[in-house]
């Protein structure tokens, strides 16, 4: 099965391609079967990873950055692809 993480974090303002970098230079320790990182406005960074690991295994995430380069804590979500890809 495959299992997608999800880490968004909101940077300071004015900070954001200071957060997208921290964001990409972090180290999982383990190889996802894919990566991706999106930036969007209000300083925001996503980062997905895709695992394929059950549900509920462990899989390295990325961390918490410096509390003095984001306005919040992480939000981190866990998914898993449903059907055959076509919604309708």
């Amino acid at each position: 099965m495959t299992v997608a993480l999800m880490w968004e974090a909101r940077a300071v303002a004015g900070r954001g391609e200071e957060l997208l970098a921290w964001a990409r230079r972090q180290d999982l320790g383990r190889r996802p079967l894919r990566r991706e990182t999106f930036r969007a406005p209000q300083d925001r960074v996503l980062v997905i990873t895709w695992w394929d690991a059950e549900f509920t295994a462990e899989l390295p995430e990325l961390p918490e950055p410096a509390g003095d380069l984001v306005t919040r804590a992480v939000h981190r979500w866990r998914f898993e692809p449903v059907g055959d890809g076509r919604d309708g």
